[in-house]
């Protein structure tokens, strides 16, 4: 199988998005809940963030015109790849702590590893992001490791 990481793809494995710094409302904890369905009393009151709270906040928020064609904005912490079609992979959260109202977080996203395999239809390269959230004082909150896998 050809090589399809350039070096210069792979060089960019270990960038960083500028550390995001959040103070999480109690309000942003009662929309997020009532969008999502929470039912339980401790998300609606707004004390403690759902699963899945902190996605929006790694998001970069965009007016819809400067968004991809799927809704998207483009990540910029990702390279242009050689392959175009692509799907999620894998997500896996390790929660260190809820995430409350007051909360004043550090959110680092850093591309961790791009790699080829061979597939049954051709090959695949699997990228692999994480996300650091720690409170200003440096307790860890949660980390977050996804792939996304372009064939």
């Amino acid at each position: 199988m050809p090589e399809l990481l350039t070096p210069e793809i792979k060089a960019r494995i270990g960038d960083a998005n500028p550390t995001l710094h959040v103070e999480v409302t109690r309000r942003d904890i009662q929309k997020y809940a009532v969008s999502t369905g929470q039912t339980a009393k401790k998300y609606l009151d707004g004390d403690e963030a759902p699963p899945l709270f902190h996605f929006g906040y790694s998001l970069e928020v965009l007016p819809p015109e400067k968004l991809r064609k799927d809704g998207i904005a483009e990540d910029k912490l990702i390279p242009p790849l050689p392959l175009k079609r692509v799907m999620a992979g894998s997500s896996d959260t390790v929660y260190h702590r809820p995430i409350r109202a007051g909360d004043k977080l550090a959110i680092t996203r850093r591309l961790k590893d791009i790699y080829e395999k061979a597939g049954k239809s051709g090959p695949l390269i699997f990228v692999v992001t994480e996300v650091v959230i720690e409170t200003e004082g440096g307790e860890p909150v949660l980390n977050e490791t996804t792939s996304l896998i372009a064939r």
